[in-house]
């Protein structure tokens, strides 16, 4: 089963430290061409912001970045913050880019703010707006992609009719309840969250409502996969992403540290448990290590596709990770 699951990449487009957010995008465009060539289904990129790790901010930019240097994978978001736009512009940017690439993109939707709350506040200038409001606002947004109707006042130019598959993203039972009430594909943020992954996944399939946009559930799961020649070499990457990890958590965000021999031996017990929970979705080692622990974690989970990130603070070392779970795979 595993050799047969689709895999895709989630970009974060790192800033590493010592780099820049010029660079970062350039190694997102690099990563998505090698992606392409290595077979992986779609290339995600996820909304964030006052992040100085993270530069795919400007999502719909991002994409159309990538689209336009590629010319076969699907490109799209993992995902937009509703709650931060207006759907009607939305679907206009999503629509553009669907007008720009024919049967190429993606837009997976989420009701985080992907920011503390006072960037939420700066990005929605007021805080009127009710999270409470998230469904309506994804039914209102996935109605401009339809075709316009007889007397509609308000359409998506470029938008309306045109084909952008949309998918619901959730770290909790919420998302799950709704992808399966509106019959969409569901991606769980295992990769980070993974506290209610087996209950999300098992809701959503319970309660599944075939709709025109599917007719059977699709789970896609994240996961972090580190892969290098050795397992001590890939346990010394995947230290970035723990040393980014633990700053995030204890309110210093920054860039993608460089990493460090040893990290989890100087942690606190506290860190160490934060750590071994949020990332416990993570396949680090070998290629037969890496190969053995995503075999596992599909069969383990039911997955339909997995999506992997892979926050490596060298671009050459990040590309051959992705290079080593294609052929893995």
């Amino acid at each position: 089963m595993a050799a047969m699951i689709p895999i895709s990449v989630l970009d974060l487009s790192p800033v590493a430290e010592g780099t820049d957010v010029a660079q970062s995008l350039k190694n997102t465009l690099d990563l998505a061409q090698h992606a392409e060539r290595w077979g992986y289904r779609r290339y995600w990129l996820a909304e964030h912001h006052n992040m100085p790790g993270i530069a795919s901010a400007a999502t719909a930019v991002v994409i159309g970045h990538v689209a336009g240097g590629t010319s076969t994978i699907r490109v799209g978001a993992g995902g937009i913050m509703l709650p931060n736009h207006a759907p009607l512009m939305v679907a206009e940017a999503f629509g553009t880019l669907a007008a720009l690439h024919p049967g190429r993109i993606d837009l997976g939707l989420g009701r985080a703010p992907g920011t503390d709350m006072a960037t939420a506040r700066a990005l929605r200038r007021n805080m009127n707006s009710d999270v409470d409001s998230f469904p309506q606002d994804v039914v209102e947004l996935m109605s401009y992609f339809r075709e316009p109707q007889e007397g509609q006042r308000v359409r998506a130019v470029p938008g309306a009719g045109l084909d952008v598959p949309v998918w619901m993203l959730g770290s909790s039972l919420f998302g799950a309840q709704l992808a399966a009430a509106l019959g969409l594909p569901y991606a769980f943020a295992s990769h980070f969250a993974p506290g209610e992954l087996e209950n999300a996944v098992r809701i959503y399939r319970e309660r599944f409502e075939p709709s025109e946009h599917l007719d059977k559930p699709y789970v896609m799961l994240g996961l972090n996969v580190i892969a290098a020649e050795t397992d001590e070499e890939a346990r010394y990457l995947f230290s970035s992403l723990q040393q980014a990890f633990v700053n995030l958590r204890s309110g210093r965000p920054g860039k993608l540290p460089a990493p460090v021999e040893n990290f989890e031996a100087g942690l606190e017990p506290m860190a160490k448990a934060v750590l071994d929970q949020a990332l416990s979705c993570a396949v680090v080692g070998s290629p037969e290590t890496v190969r053995r622990g995503v075999e596992a974690f599909a069969a383990r989970t039911g997955a339909d596709e997995l999506m992997v990130t892979a926050q490596i603070f060298d671009h050459a070392k990040r590309l051959r990770s992705f290079e080593i779970l294609a052929d893995a795979i």
